[in-house]
């Protein structure tokens, strides 16, 4: 932020006018672009006692359309029209306000006057595309691995600690770590990284279960402005981004519209009593989907406590049909994208935000940045209310325009599937009906896909450590349709159930801190088995990486029967066939029901062990196993 320029036009100050006088504080977006779309700029501008200010911009093709006054005399929300003929440059947004001064005995009118530089740069990045063709890495920054241990912590936050012995606190990973293992995930065949949040989250720690805990997470925003210090800041984020593209790699940003941290400099000094939801007493979410999805049997009642009860007391809950901080949310995310250069969103809590700002402002994203890739989270159980919050073809009133759901739905098939207490006599039935409700979805293959994410049990432990389930979920994660992501670790099997908490499932990444006794991040420092499994991962992913079929074409499955699931990726290049089995012993495979796919191959080569196949009539299946056949 730039210091304010403070001109004040009198004869004779007294210490009375200094405490009435207006300043400026903060402007936000702290600078914009020419050349956008929409010509529309709300500037917030933040200070002390500037309600009341006359507001001179003179700047050309900038034009002040409107001061908009809240509550809170030290607002001011300025609507500005850039126009198409507007060059980059400075100009000063000029305050003039007549301010009462004693003098003497005597109060006296004295004209203030305090100016503030803004800057319109022009427009330079323009995000990659992000879809079915990408393979997904999700990383908590935290603890990934750490890059510059001298921004682990900072005595003027408000946590200021940071201990790898505690798995509450913060441990120390940062940008400039992600940064310096790029290679490793061209290495794995990743084209994508998610990260979870790297906005600043000036929190103090709380008590969450008898534990003090620090928002490492990065889910309870200060500063939407400003990328946390303890990740390396804005510039530590912009060398990521840069660095990233540079080695063919996207970056999606998590984004959390729904609520702020307790800390967020607005709530110290709020707008309005209306920039959050209030209620008389404290009133938690519901949790719950259903009260928004059930249009036929659902009451008001019910609804406004799960779309406007807070997500939890030190997450205070943001009224999104405040036009102002509506406005505040959407010019972020625009901002975010032009400034950092990101490809991508990830939306946190989707459900619980007010479902028709979420369509205005990824409208706002689309109109800027046509097909930019937007996901978000709703952990649900079932398929119509996953379909409901995105893009779908049910007849219902409200219409989401989310390209992208997180699919929680097939995350449970494949537990019931693979995982828990599951047994091999389930079948694959549970894959077998999700998929076969696809036609609920305008495009699935943009649903977000996986087998465990930060907020989950790790997959590993799920499946029992059983690597052989290991190797059928995640063959079934990056051949089926959908946008597939992986969970950091989970191609060297780290393990751990949430019990007692989410750390357990958020530990750091073997050899990302100088003193870790083993490198995971190289072959040498891996036991036999994760070598295994980070081939598998990398083998797989790397065939995908080129395979048209398993980026974008048409899935056809058939029934599972005996043990077996097969379905097939087809496009006008390539057909590739997966087989999986949950058999003991092994099958022999008659392929003749698949006749309409295979049609007249007559071999093919399976990526897995690389062996050739050169009788496709009766295929042997291996106990437990799964199989990617590249038709011939």
């Amino acid at each position: 932020m730039k210091k304010t320029i403070l001109s004040i036009t009198l004869c004779c100050l007294v210490s009375a006018l200094f405490a009435q006088s207006p300043s400026i504080q903060r402007i936000n977006p702290t600078n914009w672009w020419v050349g956008m779309k929409n010509p529309a700029l709300q500037l917030l501008v933040y200070g002390k006692n500037i309600k009341g200010s006359e507001v001179k911009i003179s700047y050309p093709g900038v034009s002040l359309e409107k001061v908009n006054t809240v509550e809170n005399p030290n607002y001011l929300f300025l609507d500005l029209t850039i126009s198409k003929e507007a060059q980059a440059g400075k100009f000063p947004i000029e305050l003039t306000k007549t301010v009462q001064v004693k003098k003497g005995k005597r109060l006296i009118d004295q004209v203030v006057k305090i100016s503030q530089e803004y800057e319109l740069r022009n427009r330079d990045k323009k995000p990659q595309v992000v879809n079915s063709k990408d393979f997904i890495y999700l990383i908590l920054p935290d603890r990934f691995a750490n890059g510059d241990p001298s921004n682990d912590k900072f005595a003027d936050m408000a946590d200021k600690e940071s201990d790898r012995k505690n798995p509450f606190l913060r441990h120390g990973g940062d940008l400039q770590g992600i940064t310096q293992h790029l290679d490793y995930f061209n290495d794995l065949g990743v084209t994508t990284l998610w990260l979870n949040p790297v906005v600043e989250n000036d929190q103090p720690q709380t008590n969450e279960g008898g534990s003090m805990r620090s928002a490492y997470h990065g889910y309870g925003f200060t500063d939407q402005y400003n990328v946390d210090r303890r990740l390396g800041g804005n510039e530590a984020y912009l060398k990521l981004v840069t660095e990233a593209h540079k080695k063919g790699i996207k970056i999606i940003q998590d984004a959390v519209y729904n609520h702020v941290g307790i800390n967020h400099w607005i709530l110290k000094d709020m707008p309005s009593k209306d920039w959050l939801n209030q209620w008389d007493t404290y009133t938690n979410t519901s949790y719950r989907d259903e009260p928004v999805v059930d249009i036929v049997h659902g009451n008001q009642s019910d609804f406004k406590v799960q779309q406007n009860g807070w997500f939890v007391p030190f997450l205070p809950d943001l009224n999104h049909k405040n036009i102002f901080v509506e406005k505040y949310l959407i010019q972020h995310a625009l901002w975010t994208v032009e400034y950092f250069g990101i490809d991508g969103w990830r939306v946190d809590t989707y459900q619980y935000n007010d479902l028709a700002f979420m369509n205005r402002c990824n409208a706002a994203l689309d109109e800027e940045y046509p097909n930019m890739f937007i996901t978000g989270e709703n952990s649900v159980q079932n398929i119509i209310s996953q379909a409901y919050f995105t893009k779908n073809n049910l007849n219902v009133p409200f219409k989401s325009n989310l390209p992208s759901p997180n699919d929680f739905v097939l995350y449970h098939a494949i537990n019931a599937t693979l995982g828990y207490n599951s047994n091999w006599g389930n079948g694959f039935n549970p894959l077998y009906s999700a998929l076969a409700s696809d036609a609920i979805y305008q495009n699935p293959d943009l649903n977000m896909t996986f087998v465990d994410n930060h907020d989950q049990d790790r997959y590993y432990s799920v499946v029992g450590e059983d690597f052989n389930k290991y190797k059928i979920g995640l063959t079934f994660l990056l051949t089926t349709r959908g946008t597939p992501h992986l969970y950091y670790g989970t191609e060297v099997l780290m393990k751990n159930f949430k019990n007692p908490s989410d750390a357990e499932v958020r530990q750091d990444f073997p050899g990302g801190w100088a003193d870790d006794k083993e490198n995971k991040f190289l072959a040498q420092g891996r036991t036999e088995k994760e070598n295994e499994a980070y081939n598998f991962v990398k083998t797989l992913a790397t065939f995908r990486k080129n395979s048209s079929a398993l980026q974008t074409g048409k899935l056809t499955q058939f029934l599972p029967i005996d043990g077996m699931y097969v379905y097939f990726r087809q496009d006008a290049q390539q057909t590739v066939m997966v087989i999986l089995s949950q058999n003991k012993e092994e099958k022999t495979l008659n392929t003749a029901r698949f006749a309409e796919i295979i049609k007249g191959a007559s071999s093919g080569k399976e990526i897995l062990s690389g062996k050739i196949l050169s009788d496709l009539k009766e295929i042997k299946v291996s106990p437990y196993s799964a199989q990617v056949i590249e038709l011939k």
